[in-house]
């Protein structure tokens, strides 16, 4: 299994544009001929209008992906300079941002967990721990799905766990332990738990989930305000938390209730332990780096000062030793670099693309005008505002991707704050975290398509599962960032 893009495709694979797509090729510059060439639309200056119209640009083909994302993500770095928008330093210097970098160790790192199959015991592990039975199952799943989609990108951990979770089913199946009505309903809730709690336990960290990482790096650049792994941790965790405990009940004493049936899960957990056989060096190694990294990150900002790294430094000490410490088996290292072509390098570039504009819609003073824009909405209670923003972002995420709607709306978000007198990081947070919490439609996420895939689901399911699921993510997400979030992070 590989770290990778939802929209990667094999080698020499011919991309053909969907319908979305060449709708998009001609609407992204039509959208930006509109706003460059007519100035009396938005009464801007030169500079701004420039950002305002490449940014409708590139976020038209994010979102019909009338051109692969990745080299979507590209346009900034001529497009600014050329319109006027920004400079080319500014526009390049982006791509360069210490969260792009912490996203690459953490990637490298999760590469070696998949390479030497330490997500495999990982999770057998926590299935063994939690016993058998049903509920139980389910309980092991979300938790060890939500441990390592806090590491591991939120698609390769529902990859990861859904050929577990169709195994689990099928020893249930084989053994006859339920009848066929709730073997079906078992089934349909432990893989839609699959897809949520990836999605859920992407929250609680920095790497977790590419908003979260978007949330960080504008937070630095455009405010001056740099939000470690361990803020983030202490904010997001509790939130990710008390949402998996809400997704345990709901799928298996509501929305796909469990009862009766006889024991199994431990024993199956126990068994494929067996076939992984002892832990080798590899893994043990993987672990210690992994282990390391991870305490790091939660306690160097308790360090005192000489003793303390940056987020970015700690991630990438991590990936470095992989390529340094020797595997026993075939004489080389725990990681070479041939396997750095499993890195999701265009997520990278995704990254810098969105950067690229939310420093130019800084430079340029467009952040500004949004919030003059916005001004108007102060007349709403905050609370009122918070909600409705958590549940537009939301709904606009079940049919885009989280990663371009978080890039368009986070830089937009101060504006808005701007505008209505609040702490900028409140209005950020709500759109990052919603932007991550899509569970109605197979395309919402790469989580609920890799599970969507099986034969088990089916939309109506996923539509019935996931509204109740939506209405309880925007009221939790709602209250942690008015309640919870002034406390966590000084705001």
């Amino acid at each position: 299994m590989r770290v990778a893009d939802s929209g990667d495709r094999e080698a020499g694979e011919v991309s053909t544009p969907s319908t979305r797509g060449r709708i998009g090729l001609v609407l992204g510059p039509l959208l930006f001929a509109l706003v460059y060439f007519l100035p009396a639309l938005t009464g801007l200056d030169d500079a701004p209008r420039a950002v305002l119209a490449v940014t409708l640009w590139v976020a038209t083909w994010w979102i019909t992906e009338a051109m692969p994302i990745p080299a979507t993500s590209l346009m900034p770095i001529f497009l600014l300079p050329i319109t006027g928008g920004a400079d080319e330093r500014t526009a390049t210097m982006a791509y360069g941002n210490p969260i792009v970098f912490m996203y690459m160790g953490g990637f490298t790192i999760a590469l070696a967990i998949q390479k030497w199959d330490l997500h495999k015991r990982i999770a057998m592990v926590i299935l063994s721990m939690v016993g058998a039975g049903g509920k139980r199952i389910v309980l092991g799943v979300i938790l060890a799905t939500a441990f390592l989609s806090m590491w591991i990108s939120n698609a390769a951990t529902a990859l990861m766990m859904l050929p577990i979770g169709l195994a689990l089913i099928e020893e249930i199946r084989r053994e006859q332990l339920y009848d066929p009505q709730t073997l079906k309903r078992f089934a349909k809730g432990l893989l839609l738990s699959i897809a949520y709690a990836a999605s859920i336990g992407g929250l609680a960290t920095l790497i977790g989930s590419v908003p979260n990482a978007v949330f960080a790096a504008v937070s630095a650049q455009n405010l001056g305000r740099t939000v470690s792994f361990a803020e983030w941790f202490v904010f997001a965790a509790p939130l990710s938390a008390l949402m998996l405990a809400i997704l345990y009940v709901y799928m298996t004493r509501f929305r796909f209730r469990i009862a009766g049936g006889q024991d199994v899960g431990a024993g199956f957990a126990r068994e494929q332990l067996k076939r992984l056989g002892p832990m080798g060096f590899e893994e043990k190694a993987v672990l210690a780096v992994f282990a390391t990294v991870g305490t790091l990150w939660i306690s160097s900002g308790f360090l005192p000062g000489p003793l303390r790294l940056s987020d970015t430094s700690i991630s990438m000490i991590g990936a470095v030793s992989l390529f340094l410490l020797p595997a026993r088996r075939g004489r080389g290292r725990l990681m070479g670099w041939p396997d750095m072509r499993n890195l999701p390098w265009g997520l990278l570039l995704l990254f810098g693309g969105g950067l690229s504009l939310a420093a130019a819609f800084e430079s340029s003073g467009l952040t500004q005008w949004f919030g003059t824009l916005l001004a108007g909405l102060s007349v709403l209670p905050f609370v009122l505002i918070v909600f409705a923003l958590g549940a537009i972002v939301l709904l606009m995420t079940e049919i885009m991707s989280n990663t371009a709607v978080s890039n368009m709306l986070i830089p937009v978000g101060i504006g808005l704050a701007l505008g209505i007198g609040a702490d900028p990081h409140t209005i950020m947070a709500v759109i990052a975290l919603s932007a991550s919490c899509a569970f109605m439609l197979p395309i919402s996420t790469p989580p609920n398509a890799a599970v969507f895939s099986s034969d088990y689901i089916t939309i109506d399911d996923m539509v019935r599962a996931g509204i109740g699921m939506n209405i309880a993510a925007v009221s939790l997400i709602s209250g942690f960032v008015l309640l919870w979030q002034p406390i966590a992070m000084g705001g």
